[in-house]
């Protein structure tokens, strides 16, 4: 058995022992425990549309936090990206939906929502938008009202970093060329 000790005489780890004992015996409330910990809510086959993956995915995150990136269309400046976005999340919030933005660039923000369940409505009032190019919601980019024409291919993904050989090697030469200070080729 530990050792009595005066509560004056505690350290660090004795609080934290301490603690832990409290929170052992404390019934946590479901809804209090951080996500991480929650268990995952039962998911309904019955309501997935097999021709909409869309409907899997929105059951998946239901209750779970999910970040989705929105651009700005034209060249805004970040406070014009800041007032744009603000009025877009005033609008998502008249219409009961919590969402937290974050400015990330001059024309980028991103959305923060409490419930992933409902990211797929607020992309589908986000791309309505006349001022949003794109929104990007779990690796896929929708095009919005704002995009130029040469951007407007339905659910396209992330562009692939890989390429062949060839063309990087060729790159890499241009661009040993292009980094002169002059155009006149010099030999020593």
């Amino acid at each position: 058995p530990p050792k009595k000790k005066d509560i004056r005489d505690y350290n660090d780890a004795d609080m934290a022992r301490l603690l832990e004992q409290w929170e052992k015996d404390d019934d946590i409330e479901e809804g209090d425990l951080p996500e991480h910990k929650r268990p995952p809510a039962p998911i309904d086959f019955s309501k997935i549309d097999p021709g909409k993956p869309e409907s899997i995915l929105k059951l998946t995150k239901k209750g779970k936090t999910l970040m989705m990136f929105v651009t700005v269309s034209g060249n805004p400046t970040e406070k014009e990206t800041e007032e744009i976005t603000s009025l877009w999340q005033g609008s998502l919030f008249n219409a009961n939906y919590d969402v937290q933005r974050f400015i990330v660039g001059s024309n980028r923000a991103i959305f923060m929502l409490r419930d992933g369940g409902y990211a797929w409505e607020i992309k589908d009032f986000l791309i309505n938008q006349e001022r949003c190019a794109d929104v990007t919601l779990e690796g896929q980019v929708y095009p919005g009202k704002g995009a130029d024409g040469n951007d407007k291919v339905k659910n396209k993904t992330k562009p692939e970093k890989a390429k062949k050989k060839k063309d990087v090697e060729k790159k890499s030469n241009d661009v040993k060329e292009d980094n002169r200070a002059t155009n006149q080729r010099e030999e020593l």
